[in-house]
């Protein structure tokens, strides 16, 4: 495996620790017999490429518009008050993550971030999960799709999603472990002093 493409979505009033947590996960990972190479490149992209304003304020600049992004091996769509309330009902938004997942090898989510996903229809005859507090409502509003509850993460295969908020730093490990390996998973969670267990 060379170095994957991370690319992090990112909008006015996503969560924090949604796209943080995986960002630090996979940016920190590394392999275990190589230096050369880091398995990860880890990139963030809004629809404007202008800075926005993280759920509480946190300002962040991202590093690419959707017009001038690069193609991502892989894709994470966060969440937050941002994706429900607003970005839910952004056409030109959901368009850019149906393209995405074109060309992607893993289209991911965290917490209310599937619910972008599953108005994008990729989620449709797929099992999926998102933040405790939205289940009723994901369930009513995409019926196509098998809400799981009580879990960190769900894979489906291509596409991988996540619950609420914390959710997002398991399933990266589990990324970790998947595209690279159990024992690097185990190396960049003590860099971290990450507590795997119970969190896998």
């Amino acid at each position: 495996m060379g170095t994957k493409s991370v690319g992090i979505l990112l909008f006015d009033d996503v969560e924090v620790l949604d796209f943080a947590g995986p960002f630090e996960v996979l940016s920190i990972a590394a392999f275990k017999d190589r230096e050369d190479i880091k398995p990860f490149k880890v990139e963030t992209v809004s629809e404007t490429g202008e800075m926005i304003a993280a759920r509480n304020g946190l300002k962040v600049l991202p590093s690419y518009s959707f017009e001038n992004a690069p193609v991502f091996d892989i894709l994470i769509i966060p969440g937050g008050p941002g994706a429900r309330l607003t970005e839910l009902h952004n056409d030109n938004l959901i368009e850019w993550i149906k393209q995405q997942d074109k060309s992607t090898e893993l289209t991911t989510s965290v917490c209310t971030g599937a619910l972008l996903l599953a108005k994008a229809g990729l989620l449709d005859g797929k099992k999926a999960t998102t933040h405790w507090a939205s289940y009723e409502r994901f369930a009513e509003l995409f019926p196509k799709v098998e809400v799981v509850k009580g879990v960190k993460f769900v894979d489906e295969g291509r596409i991988v999603t996540s619950g609420g908020i914390s959710a997002g730093i398991t399933m990266a490990f589990h990324l970790v472990e998947r595209l690279v390996g159990p024992e690097e998973k185990g190396i960049a969670a003590k860099r971290m002093e990450y507590d795997l267990l119970d969190n896998t």
